[in-house]
C-alpha cells in the first residue's frame, strides 16, 4: 500500500529578483528514510530547505508537508524541525540553558528537564551540558543544534551540513542518531557537500542544478548509472594483473605516465563500467591472482554528481548565495 510522503513538492518555483532559485521542482520525501539533497553552490538547495522549514514561501507550485498543504505564510509546519546555515543558539548560555529556553517556548512545562536531558544524551553532549556555548567548537555547536531539533520529536527533520566540524567519532555518533530516527519512521533530509556522508546515510538522493532536479531516486541506482569509473586495483601479482586487465574487452588500463596513475604508487588503475569490472575480477580469480584491494578512485556518488551537474570540484567551504 502506498504511503503518504513526509513532503511532496510539485512544480515549485522561487525567485529572488531576477535570480531563479527553484524552477519547477518536483520532489517526494518518503517517511522513514534519510534523503540527501546535493548540488553545486547556487543550485537552490538552501532555498528548498527554507521552504521545508517554513522560513520562506514558494512563488508557485504546491507543497505538502506531513500530508497537509503548506499555506502562503511563514511558519514552521507542525512536526518539522531542523536548521539552515547552522543552528541559531545563544552563545552566553550553557548547552542545557539553550535547550531549556527552547523547550519553554514550545510549552513542555514540567517535562522540560527530562526532554532536555534526553536530547543532550542522544547527541553525546551530557558531559558539557553546563558549559557555555561560546566555548564550543563548530562540531559541538552542530550537535547541540541537532539536539534542539530533537526536542520536538519531529516527523520531518531538515538539516543543512550537519557534519560540519565533526571529528570522525562525533560524525559516527550523529550518523547513528539519524539512522535510528529514520528507522523509527522520521523522514530526514540532509543537504551536504560530503559525498561520503550521503553515501553512508542516505537511501535516496536528489541532485539539483540551476534550480532544477536532474536526478532523484535511490543511491544505488545513481551509482549504477555513473558509467565508467576509475578503480584502484592491488593484487598478489601486479604483472599478471596488467596482462589480464589489458586483455579484458571494454576496460582501459591507465598508462604509467597518467597523472592519476602517478598518484597511486604501484597500484593498477583501470577505467571501466561496473559489468566489465566484474568480468575482470572473475578473470583474475580464474588465474589464481588474489584481489587485495579494489575501489573507485572517485566515489560513484561523487562521479555521478559531477557528470549530472557539469560541476568542477565544489568546495565545501564556499557558501551558496541563496
Amino acid at each position: 500500500m502506498e504511503t503518504t510522503p513526509a513532503a511532496r513538492a510539485r512544480g515549485i518555483t522561487k525567485s529572488f529578483g531576477d535570480v531563479v532559485a527553484l524552477d519547477g521542482v518536483d520532489l517526494d520525501i518518503p517517511a522513514g528514510q534519510v534523503h540527501g539533497l546535493v548540488g553545486p553552490n547556487g543550485a537552490g538547495k538552501t532555498t528548498l530547505l527554507g521552504l521545508l522549514l517554513g522560513l520562506s514561501v514558494a512563488d508557485g507550485g504546491t507543497l505538502e508537508i506531513l500530508g497537509a498543504p503548506v499555506s502562503r505564510v511563514f511558519g514552521v509546519p507542525d512536526g518539522v524541525a531542523g536548521f539552515v546555515d547552522g543552528p541559531g543558539l545563544y552563545p552566553s548560555l550553557t548547552a542545557r540553558q539553550n535547550l531549556a529556553a527552547l523547550a519553554a517556548l514550545r510549552g513542555y512545562g514540567g517535562s522540560r528537564t527530562n526532554v532536555v536531558d534526553d536530547a543532550l544524551e542522544q547527541v553525546g553532549l551530557t558531559d558539557v551540558a553546563d558549559d557555555r556555548l561560546r566555548g564550543f567548537s563548530l562540531g559541538m555547536r552542530q550537535r547541540l543544534g541537532l539536539a534542539a531539533a530533537l526536542l520536538t520529536q519531529p516527523r520531518l527533520l531538515v538539516l543543512d551540513e550537519p557534519s560540519n566540524g565533526l571529528d570522525p567519532a562525533s560524525k559516527r555518533h550523529v550518523h547513528r542518531v539519524l539512522s535510528r530516527l529514520a528507522a523509527d519512521g522520521t523522514a530526514v533530509v540532509i543537504s551536504s557537500h560530503r559525498m561520503d556522508d550521503l553515501a553512508a546515510l542516505c537511501s535516496e538522493v536528489t541532485i539539483l542544478a540551476t534550480g532544477r532536479v536532474v536526478f532523484t531516486g535511490p543511491v544505488a541506482k545513481l551509482a549504477a548509472e555513473s558509467g565508467e569509473l576509475d578503480y584502484r586495483l592491488v593484487t598478489s601479482d601486479a604483472d599478471a594483473a596488467v596482462r589480464i586487465a589489458s586483455g579484458t574487452p571494454g576496460l582501459e588500463v591507465l598508462a604509467d605516465d597518467d597523472p592519476l596513475r602517478a598518484r597511486q604508487d604501484d597500484a593498477l588503475i583501470v577505467r571501466a563500467p561496473v559489468p566489465v569490472l566484474d568480468e575482470l575480477v572473475a578473470r583474475l580469480v580464474r588465474a589464481d591472482v588474489a584481489v587485495r584491494e579494489l575501489g573507485p578512485v572517485v566515489p560513484p556518488l561523487e562521479a555521478a554528481f559531477l557528470a549530472l551537474t557539469g560541476a568542477d570540484d565544489p568546495s565545501p567551504t564556499e557558501k551558496e548565495a541563496r
